[in-house]
């Protein structure tokens, strides 16, 4: 069982890391200017998977989602959202006690749980809350289509970063149900003892840099906005010109 032990991180301390970055950092190669940015660093790394016809990209949203759009585009190949939530610790919503995605899977670092003397009534409290977003996405996103074929497709599930690994592997699960040919992990960065396949419940892992310590995702990029449900709309419309 993945453990999801990292701290919460205020996000004012996040606020004044990445202003003081460049001091901590100043000859650093690994800094993305934003999600676009990585993207198409990302898309260069996974050029052998151009215009192939069974690939689809998958960006986990919200935050993977415009990252996704620009490896699809630079391989002129479909793109979509995928959702998954995590499941926040009651009391501290910032650190993951698991994580849920569509078709009914749930993920539970059962040593934290157990740790935390968390009940089964709080967990269900959460994976409740979690579902009605989870639910609420799939409808904004999806609309009528729903979700693209997965069955028999060389899925590229992509993130703008990986800390414990808790939502790709969750993610990765999911999409197991729907039998894809092959499921590819590819993020711009990620925590050095996640980035494997094992680990993140994967065929194959694609990862740019593996800063360690990796502290902060969004320390490597100078711009990290949270990504809003219209901007996922707006990007996914953008990136429907490939055919599903």
């Amino acid at each position: 069982m993945f453990q999801f032990n990292l701290l919460p991180i205020p996000r004012w301390v996040i606020g004044v890391l990445q202003r003081l970055q460049p001091l901590f950092f100043p000859f650093s190669t690994m800094l993305f200017r934003d999600r676009q940015d990585a993207g198409q660093k990302l898309g260069q790394q996974l050029r052998s998977y151009a215009q192939q016809e069974d690939v689809l990209v998958l960006g986990l949203a919200r935050g993977g989602v415009p990252v996704a759009v620009e490896v699809a585009q630079q391989l002129q190949v479909p793109v979509d959202a995928f959702i998954v939530r995590k499941l926040g610790l009651p009391g501290h919503s910032e650190m993951a006690m698991g994580a849920i995605a569509s078709g009914g899977i749930r993920v539970l670092n059962e040593a934290l749980v157990e740790q935390q003397k968390i009940s089964q009534a709080q967990i269900q409290e959460v994976v409740n809350q979690e579902q009605a977003e989870l639910t609420r996405r799939e409808n904004l996103y999806y609309g009528e289509d729903g979700l693209q074929e997965i069955q028999n497709r060389t899925i590229i599930l992509v993130d703008d970063g990986i800390a414990t690994g808790a939502t790709m592997h969750v993610a990765a699960l999911a999409l197991r149900q729907k039998n894809p040919k092959k499921i590819i992990a590819a993020i711009p960065l990620c925590a050095p003892q996640t980035a494997t396949p094992d680990h993140l419940g994967v065929d194959e892992v694609v990862c740019l840099e593996t800063p360690d310590p990796l502290r902060a995702i969004s320390l490597w990029y100078e711009k990290f906005e949270q990504v809003s449900d219209e901007e996922v709309q707006q990007l996914l419309q953008e990136g429907s010109s490939v055919e599903r």
